[in-house]
């Protein structure tokens, strides 16, 4: 970090918020809020001498709360740049000044209560997202006794209070008497793979972290007795299991079973765990001096924010949503912003580094090409069918659309390098004003004819979504899951393509059965189309049922790419769906819907005569 603050070509702007993001690939537009420090950092050469009589004392975020700060401090030591901040929300001094102490001991007089946020407008080609990750706070657990026994603490707090730089400054000691610790032990998984939590995800770094722990311990404190009590142990990067194999050896005892209670010595303030070990299914009581709760990583709380701003997808995990796992690691769905680190998925150092590494290629090229070149799937605005009704620009999940303007006659534009061809806006459109390249009706509408021009009885119509469940489908052929070979796929880059006009030209030509299929609501690689896709089959529903057709005819399913065996047993259901549609009930289905489409032909005659000028006498 100091390297990148002495940069020539990196302008850091740290105790900084962005508050506004507009535009599109090569063209973005930034608003940054910079935060007042009340210091001036150029001036600041974090001489101490304000810390000194500043009379506000706090809690230390850094130090997780095991020691204090003032008022004026800097947040960590290796903080860039080097100069101290005021907390505000603590401070004495200010409107009006009650205190001013620090204000005096300063020689340079770089402290200003009178400082102001700044606005900074930034032009930006490419944007890289590494906000980081939360730690899990374990309070809700109350089994382990975290907030209640002093000595249960989380691997966190066991950091600051091993490090050289911490509140003990390295002495390794219990909260309550000061005292080194004679038995430890470590409990994996807090937080993390738990569907009672909802975080059935690993942490990633949580087994090789206590490892690093317990052989920190053994070389510093050989006397002190270390347990660990692992649902299993993961230590699968290189060299982890050497590591783990050395921590073994020296001594630390592994046991397979998480405890189901903890509870305190009120006098020695000594621990007890009851612990099931499922090695051998026998139920033991542990006693330890402290309880370390190795706890796992979870998104960031302020993560909704940062999605709105840059329009970004996330997973059921709540981590953002890369555009392909395996050939766009570090690529949003939206094009010119990137990841790095664990705002896409927890990773430890070597993986964060990596991926920055790669983050910073991708963004590099972009910015060295001088152009950028997109996929020919964009929508295509014909101005002539424009009502000005504005709905397209209000689904675009991308904001591509620029919204129109009835009274200065400005139609919607449509930014090319901003639209990712989801044909949402294709498919709301009710005045066909807007076409997808590659997915234009006609083309929809020929292979909806191509797949019922014989035996349309015995198909089923399918509309899958390219990133997930045609993916799906993919996976279950390599993975050879068997599935009825009469579904036919339809292929469309989103389900938010599939206009309701599809499904009824199905029902037309004789379909038993329409599916449309898509990602899951959690990890839509368009952002929010596939809750389009969900209103838009809803409306189908109710005007299926209105007309007297069985809604039930109409199927909408969600699939992931990774669901390679629930794509198979969908398309079973569906196959044994159809099998129940009779000749007579198709047949009655084309007759209804030939007989709405008269009356909608009649209705439009009748609109238009009344548009037109009354003939001259």
């Amino acid at each position: 970090m100091m390297d990148v603050g002495r940069h020539p070509r990196i302008k850091l702007m740290a105790y900084s918020e962005i508050e506004h993001v507009s535009g599109f690939i090569g063209n973005f537009h930034v608003k940054v809020r910079k935060k007042a420090r009340y210091v001036d950092e150029s001036e600041c050469t974090a001489c101490n001498d304000c810390v000194k009589d500043c009379p506000v004392i706090v809690p230390d975020e850094y130090q997780q709360g095991l020691s204090s700060r003032k008022a004026i401090y800097i947040q960590l030591p290796q903080a860039v740049p080097s100069a101290y901040l005021i907390d505000m929300e603590n401070c004495l001094g200010n409107n009006p000044i009650a205190c001013g102490k620090c204000l005096d001991a300063c020689e340079k007089k770089c402290i200003d209560f009178d400082m102001q946020d700044e606005i900074v407008n930034l032009e930006i080609g490419t944007i890289i997202v590494s906000t980081g990750m939360d730690v899990y706070d374990p309070t809700e657990m109350d089994e382990f006794g975290y907030r209640s026994f002093e000595n249960v603490i989380t691997s966190m707090e066991f950091e600051r209070l091993i490090c050289a730089s911490g509140p003990t400054e390295g002495h390794f000691v219990r909260p309550t008497d000061h005292k080194l610790p004679k038995k430890i032990a470590f409990i994996q998984c807090v937080g993390s793979r738990s569907e009672k939590l909802g975080r059935n995800y690993c942490s990633n770094i949580c087994c090789m972290n206590t490892i690093k722990d317990t052989l920190l311990l053994a070389d510093h404190y050989p006397e002190v007795e270390s347990k660990v009590f692992y649902i299993d142990i993961r230590a699968f990067g290189k060299g982890f299991e050497d590591l783990y194999m050395r921590s073994k050896e020296s001594g630390v005892n592994y046991i397979r079973g998480i405890p189901g209670d903890v509870w305190e010595d009120p006098e020695t303030k000594s621990l007890n765990l009851s612990v099931e070990d499922t090695t051998n299914g026998k139920v033991r009581i542990h006693e330890a001096d402290m309880v370390v709760l190795s706890v796992g990583v979870e998104p960031r709380k302020d993560m909704k924010p940062l999605q709105q701003l840059l329009t970004l997808s996330s997973n059921a995990d709540g981590f953002l949503l890369e555009s392909h796992p395996k050939l766009k690691p570090v690529d949003s769905p939206t094009r010119g912003i990137f990841y790095a680190g664990c705002v896409e998925s927890p990773k430890d150092v070597k993986d964060s580094v990596t991926q920055a590494s790669a983050a910073a290629s991708r963004a590099s090229i972009i910015l060295n090409a001088g152009k950028v070149t997109i996929e020919a799937i964009t929508a295509v605005m014909d101005p002539d069918k424009c009502n000005f009704c504005g709905v397209c620009s209000r689904v675009c999940p991308y904001h591509a659309i620029e919204p129109a303007d009835k009274k200065s006659g400005t139609y919607p534009n449509i930014i090319q390098a901003a639209c990712a061809g989801c044909g949402t806006c294709a498919a709301e459109c009710t005045m066909d004003a807007i076409s997808m390249r590659h997915f234009t009706d006609a083309q929809m509408i020929s292979q909806i004819d191509s797949i019922l021009e014989r035996n349309p009885m015995e198909k089923v119509v399918a509309f899958a979504c390219n990133w997930c469940s045609y993916a799906g489908g993919d996976l279950a052929g390599t993975c050879r899951v068997q599935y009825p070979t009469n579904i036919q796929l339809i292929r469309t880059m989103c389900s938010g393509r599939v206009d309701e006009k599809f499904v009824i030209h199905a029902f037309k030509k004789g379909a038993p059965i329409v599916l449309v299929s898509g990602c899951h609501f959690s990890d839509c690689h368009y952002i929010s189309a596939v809750q389009w896709t969900q209103r838009r089959v809803e409306k189908l529903w109710n005007r299926l049922e209105r007309l007297g057709i069985r809604p039930e005819r109409l199927q909408l399913e969600w699939i992931s790419a990774a669901e390679g065996q629930r794509f198979g047993r969908v398309m079973r259901a569906i196959e044994e769906m159809r099998q129940k549609v009779t000749e007579e009930e198709v047949k009655e289905t084309i007759e209804i819907l030939k007989k709405e489409e008269e009356k909608e032909r009649a209705k439009k005659v009748k609109r238009e005569a009344a548009l037109q000028p009354a003939a001259a006498v």
